[in-house]
């Protein structure tokens, strides 16, 4: 069944919109939200639940999407004073997969200089999209090697370290951008960010004929790094703190996901700093010494 259409009627919601920009709300979550109030109010009346409630009820989709619009509205609803009890719709969590370090490797390795510096960045901090599309460069301590990102969703604030190997990579782009302190480190949006993503995941996906890494989301090279991190610290509080979490639920999932089979490890040696500086920034955790050759190893 089609849900009922209604005649399209001027935005009442520009000053909605305008009060959340004056909170500080960052553009991708304004955006997000004139999406779905412009949607709906070209079906429905926006000071008009009954009505509002009708029109999400006859949509298909899933429980999740219909849960997001009511809560975007409810929101609104209490902007304008307007009374509002919200539908109850389940959200359904879905799972979460963590990928292999070789096929996230394989990923980066597909794609060009700027996204490869951004996938790796990703990777070895956990920060979200749309965190990394609003890095600028002074956000950036490249002696360091340190990140300060904005931390979204309300979250706490966090020091992010990063490899020497990615701090030569952000200051390559640096110089090849010509960029300024004040600028963008990446003039791109979240949904850019992800889309380049899936074009270069999707090519690699067919170049190898890997269904597989069509699996593999954006959002996972984040899961990919508080797992590993709560595997190699089994520190619940750090990986909170690193996350950017407000609630401990949110990072607790994370203890769920860690499945590596205890007895797999690959194994190297090292026989000076150099040698060992690169395995421990490679993930290798240090076991013994034998003679003058120190033995590291890291789970495959």
């Amino acid at each position: 069944m089609r849900p009922p259409q209604f005649r399209e009627q001027p935005p009442t919601f520009l000053n909605y919109l305008v009060h959340l920009d004056k909170l500080g709300t960052r553009k991708a979550q304004l955006k997000h939200v004139n999406w779905i109030l412009t949607r709906i109010s070209k079906h429905a009346n926006l000071d008009k639940p009954e009505e509002i409630d009708k029109y999400i009820s006859y949509l298909q989709g899933s429980d999740s999407y219909k849960a997001n619009l009511t809560q975007v509205y409810g929101q609104y609803c209490d902007y304008q004073k307007i009374p509002y009890k919200r539908p109850k719709y389940n959200k359904t969590a879905k799972p979460i997969r963590i990928p292999t370090h070789e096929k996230i490797k394989m990923i980066i390795a597909e794609s060009g200089k700027t996204l490869a510096t951004k996938l790796t960045l990703s990777l070895e901090t956990g920060i979200r999209p749309v965190e990394l599309c609003d890095l600028k460069v002074k956000d950036i301590d490249l002696e360091q090697h340190l990140v300060y990102p904005t931390t979204a969703k309300n979250g706490a604030p966090r020091t992010l370290k990063i490899s020497n190997n990615l701090s030569a990579l952000i200051q390559t782009h640096i110089i090849r951008k010509n960029l300024n302190p004040d600028n963008k480190l990446f003039k791109t949006e979240p949904k850019h960010y992800a889309n380049e993503y899936r074009r270069v995941r999707n090519r690699l996906a067919k170049k190898l004929n890997d269904p597989t890494l069509h699996t593999i989301r954006l959002y996972d090279f984040r899961h990919y790094f508080a797992t590993m991190l709560y595997h190699k610290t089994r520190d619940i509080l750090f990986v909170k703190t690193q996350m950017g979490h407000k609630r401990i639920e949110n990072t607790m999932i994370y203890t769920q996901l860690l499945n590596l089979n205890e007895d797999e490890w690959h194994c190297k040696t090292a026989q000076n700093v150099q040698e060992a500086t690169n395995l421990i920034e490679s993930g290798f955790e240090y076991v013994n010494t034998i003679g003058e050759i120190a033995l590291y190893r890291k789970r495959k």
